[in-house]
């Protein structure tokens, strides 16, 4: 029987003399599981990254990855494991299939090649020199490659870092077809959304300490937080007229009132609130409904560990 778990973290501590970049950490990765790993820089995210890749030694605590301590790495472990950098060097004069050729010879037992070629979407590209890729292209080439050697775990460090948005959606793409393959993913990353959408559950680090685990659409008490419903009100309409629920937020900055309140009923309050409009014929402006983004959580968590 398999390990449910790929990687299992106790008490992890990491010095540079008498600086402690990671302060105690526990963390455990299941078997076929996405974890983002999010934080400000200095926050621990690198170095502990680089000690479970097993290129960076620990100062305390234990450290198994795929059943095996990666301060003692071997080969086989080696060719169980995927990495994918921030900025890659691809070698520009080989064709994608010539490059992933000549990294499955690096493997005893890698992928067919073209059945990597079609898992990261560059049938079409297959030809074509690896230096007149776009980024987006390049991307699914850097996946394509960490996905040769069949591995069980990948890290992916900051995919998508200066990507326009086209580029961002097809490296997500390439991302999300390791996931098909039942991979365990641990993906380094700064884009509150790319976490959103690529991850199972995310980590966020600060000044070395993990401060929030979970789900992205729960950590730090998301599902209960209440959704914010906004508006301008139309100048032909008074606040005093306005629902109960909603007189106390509206404010007025001269040349207007903007109207907020927070429920956590959104649909009865927002209900209440077009109807209302409906019967008068009044058009709500900006009219937004909003729950604390991912975002928003990540920047509560991060302030409140700053300031402590």
């Amino acid at each position: 029987m398999s390990d449910p778990h790929a990687i299992e973290i106790s008490g992890l501590r990491k010095s540079y003399g008498d600086v402690e970049a990671v302060r105690g950490i526990d963390l455990r990765v299941k078997s076929g599981e996405v974890l983002a790993i999010l934080g400000p820089n200095g926050a621990g995210k690198t170095t502990t990254v680089e000690i479970l890749e097993g290129y960076r030694p620990r100062s305390a605590g234990s450290v198994s990855v795929l059943g095996a301590d990666p301060a003692n790495p071997t080969r086989a472990w080696r060719e169980r494991i995927g990495i994918v950098l921030q900025d890659c060097e691809l070698l520009g004069q080989l064709t994608v299939r010539e490059s992933l050729a000549m990294y499955a010879g690096y493997y005893r037992a890698p992928r067919d090649i073209d059945e990597t070629i079609a898992l990261t979407g560059l049938q079409e590209k297959s030809e074509s020199r690896a230096g007149h890729l776009s980024g987006g292209q390049r991307r699914r080439l850097d996946v394509a490659l960490a996905l040769i050697g069949d591995p069980e775990l990948i890290f992916l460090d900051e995919p998508t870092t200066g990507f326009d948005p086209e580029a961002r959606r097809e490296a997500w793409t390439a991302i999300d077809s390791m996931r098909t393959l039942g991979k365990t993913i641990i993906l380094t990353t700064h884009y509150m959304e790319e976490a959103q959408h690529l991850a199972d559950r995310v980590a966020v680090f600060a000044r070395g300490r993990i401060v929030a685990e979970g789900a992205p659409d729960e950590i730090g008490g998301r599902a209960e937080m209440p959704t914010t419903i906004s508006f301008t009100l139309p100048p032909k309409a008074a606040a005093s007229d306005l629902p109960p629920v909603f007189r106390a937020g509206a404010q007025s900055d001269g040349s207007g009132a903007f109207v907020s309140v927070e429920t956590h009923n959104s649909v009865e309050t927002l209900n209440e609130l077009t109807s209302w409009a409906l019967e008068r014929a009044i058009e709500l402006e900006d009219l937004s409904v909003r729950r604390p983004s991912l975002e928003d959580i990540y920047l509560r968590l991060t302030d409140e560990e700053g300031a402590s």
